[in-house]
């Protein structure tokens, strides 16, 4: 009889192949078991019915979880013309069927219509809370309710392939834009409806699904082989700038106090001492560097 391994410290970023068929919160403890991580955390739910990027934070990596939220996302989207489902995806019921009666010069037009900033009504299947409650609870009782349509930014919505009833987007985006909405939103200006049929998350900010692993792939390695994949914590603070501390400096900016840096400019900032990641800053007008979120508070 094996005896299970107990829980331990570890501090990562696993970029993650989610399969689809699985909830992010399931490829999440999966992902823990695996490597035995008493702390995890994801940066943003991906669909069930989704695959790809799900990066994912242990240890002291999930302090700056939250900051990757706020990152876009790139997806690769399938859609399916003349069908509308109850929750817009293919893992919903069909509420309507049309005939599809428009060619690929029609389709790029109606895709201009849905590029830059737009206004999205988030969909009733969804982890949106109303008084406490998620709206997909509330969508499965039968109850819908109204909701507030919400600005987000369309940087890119390219035809991929097109044939007939069928089509494959290339999407990025703004933090919450919902790509089952895009996908209803496609259909109704098409007078047909569309429902999505298959979503694969390609980006989320600089990191890429080309550099990720799966759960079966993971599973099949020794633990030195499943520790090669995990990344330090600072690959979710890469985009910011970096500001390098004396002991002194970072002793104080450990405890929670401001410290001045004449080399940084405004803004937040990935904050060092003898190239060991202290935590999240953020410069202010004066040149003083705030702490923001600490590792060593962990």
């Amino acid at each position: 009889m094996t005896t299970r391994k107990s829980w331990q410290r570890v501090d990562g970023v696993l970029l993650l192949d989610k399969s689809p068929g699985m909830t992010s919160n399931s490829a999440l403890q999966a992902a823990r078991r695996l490597f035995s991580a008493a702390k995890g955390g994801h940066t943003g739910t991906l669909d069930p019915l989704a695959s790809g990027l799900l990066p994912l934070c242990f240890g002291a990596a999930t302090k700056f979880a939250v900051d990757l939220l706020a990152a876009d996302k790139t997806y690769e989207a399938d859609l399916l013309f003349g069908v509308t489902t109850d929750t817009g995806d293919a893992d919903g019921s069909v509420i309507e069927r049309r005939p599809v009666a428009f060619g690929r010069g029609e389709l790029e037009l109606a895709l201009v219509g849905l590029r830059g900033p737009i206004r999205q009504v988030p969909p009733m299947y969804s982890a949106l809370k109303r008084d406490g409650k998620p709206l997909y609870e509330l969508a499965r009782q039968g109850i819908e309710v109204e909701r507030e349509a919400r600005q987000v930014t369309v940087h890119e919505l390219r035809l991929l392939d097109f044939s007939g009833d069928r089509c494959r987007l290339r999407v990025a985006c703004s933090k919450g834009t919902y790509i089952r909405s895009l996908a209803e939103d496609l259909g109704r200006s098409l007078a047909c409806g569309a429902h999505l049929t298959a979503l694969r998350r390609v980006a989320v900010g600089a990191l890429v699904v080309a550099e990720a692993v799966t759960l079966d792939q993971l599973a099949a390695l020794a633990e030195d082989g499943r520790e090669r994949w995990l990344l330090p914590p600072d690959t979710l603070l890469q985009s910011l700038p970096v500001v390098s501390l004396d002991d002194d400096a970072a002793a104080r900016f450990a405890h929670g106090n401001p410290v001045g840096s004449s080399a940084a400019a405004p803004g937040k900032c990935r904050v060092y001492v003898n190239g060991r990641l202290l935590g999240l800053g953020e410069v202010d007008g004066q040149g003083s560097v705030q702490p923001r979120r600490v590792i060593g508070s962990a």
